[in-house]
C-alpha cells in the first residue's frame, strides 16, 4: 500500500478536509477537558528543518506528544541532507524508522522527491511553495467563530507568496470566493489561478479587495529568503498595509487573520492584533489542533493495514 502524503491542499478530497477540520475541533475539545487519547502510541514523526520556525515545530512536536507519540528535530546541521546526499536516498533510510515525515523547506521539489521514494506519510510543514497545515488551522478558526466558510469571500491583501498559493488552493477546496490585492509583479502562481478559474480575482486596490469580505488575511512582506529584498518590498507594500479603517470596509462580521509572526507596523498596523475582529491567536493555537487531527489521519490508518 503507497503512503498517503499531505504537501498541497489538493492532495485531499473537500470532504476529507472538511473532516480534519471537523476533527480539529473535536481533538482541540478533548485537550481543553484533559482527556487522554493517545491513537499514536510508539508511533515516530520525523522532523526536517531546512527553514526556522516557531509554531510547525511546537505544533507538530507537542501534538505528536499528546497524541501519545515522539517527534525527532532533524535541522539542516543534524542530518546528511544538508550535506549532499540525494533528497531520494534519504527519504528511503528514513522512511525505514519513522512512521511519518514532516519537512519545512524552500524548494518544493525537496517535497515532492522525498514523497516519491518515502514508504510513510510525507507532510509538508511549509514550502516556498505552499503552507497547507496553516490554511487547515485557518479553516479550522473560521468554523469554530463563524460556520462554514462556503460562499463566503475572502481577501487577501500583501503579496502573492506561498500561503496567498494556499488561499487560492482552499478557494477551490473549500467552496469560497478570493480578492487578492497585491502590487503589480507580486501575483500568486499563475497556474493555480487559472485553475481557479472565476472564483478568484487579483486585485491592485485593497480597499476594493476588503469590500464585503467575511475573513481578511495577510502575511510578512519579504519572507524567509527574501531578506535582501526588505527595503524595496516595504517602499512597494506601504500602501497593502491592512489597519483598522480597511477592516471598516469588510463585512460587519469580517475575521482578520495573520499565520505570524507578523512585523506590526509593516503589513498590519501596530494595534491590529488587540482588535476584537482579530482571531490570530486562535489561529496559531489551531495548528496544534489541526495538524494532530491529520496525523491522526495520515498515520493511523498506515499503522492498521502495515
Amino acid at each position: 500500500m503507497s503512503a498517503r502524503h499531505f504537501l498541497s491542499l489538493m492532495d485531499c478530497t473537500p470532504q476529507e478536509l472538511n473532516s480534519l477540520v471537523r476533527r480539529g475541533i473535536e481533538l482541540k475539545d478533548l485537550r481543553e477537558r484533559g482527556v487522554l487519547f493517545e491513537p499514536l502510541k510508539n508511533r515516530v514523526l520525523g522532523m526536517i528543518f531546512e527553514k526556522a520556525s516557531t509554531r510547525t515545530r511546537l505544533s507538530f512536536e507537542a501534538g505528536m506528544i499528546q497524541l501519545g507519540g515522539q517527534a525527532i528535530f532533524l535541522s539542516p546541521r543534524d542530518t546528511q541532507l544538508g550535506r549532499g546526499e540525494p533528497i531520494g536516498d534519504s527519504a528511503i533510510v528514513m522512511s525505514r524508522m519513522l512512521d511519518a515525515v514532516m519537512i519545512r523547506t524552500f524548494a518544493h521539489s525537496t517535497l515532492t522527491d522525498f514523497a516519491a521514494h518515502s514508504r510513510v506519510p510525507v507532510i509538508n510543514g511549509l514550502s516556498d511553495d505552499l503552507h497547507p497545515c496553516q490554511l487547515l488551522a485557518d479553516m479550522q478558526t473560521f468554523h469554530e467563530h463563524r460556520g462554514s466558510i462556503a460562499g463566503k469571500t475572502v481577501a487577501w491583501i500583501g503579496d502573492g507568496n506561498n500561503m496567498c498559493n494556499t488561499y487560492i488552493e482552499a478557494a477551490i477546496q473549500f467552496d469560497f470566493r478570493l480578492k487578492v490585492a497585491c502590487p503589480e509583479g507580486y501575483e500568486p502562481d499563475a497556474e493555480l489561478m487559472a485553475r481557479a478559474g472565476d472564483r478568484v480575482q487579483v486585485l491592485r486596490d485593497p480597499r476594493e479587495a476588503a469590500a464585503g469580505a467575511h475573513l481578511i488575511s495577510t502575511d510578512v512582506w519579504a519572507s524567509m529568503g527574501q531578506e535582501d529584498e526588505v527595503a524595496a518590498r516595504l517602499a512597494t507594500f506601504r500602501p497593502y498595509q491592512v489597519d483598522r479603517a480597511l477592516l471598516d470596509c469588510a463585512a460587519e462580521n469580517v475575521l482578520f487573520m495573520h499565520c505570524l509572526p507578523a512585523h506590526r507596523g509593516e503589513e498590519i498596523s501596530h494595534d491590529l492584533l488587540d482588535d476584537p475582529r482579530s482571531v490570530a491567536w486562535d489561529q496559531a493555537e489551531n495548528r496544534l489542533h489541526v495538524q494532530k487531527a491529520l496525523l491522526e489521519f495520515l498515520v493511523e490508518p498506515a499503522y492498521h493495514h502495515a
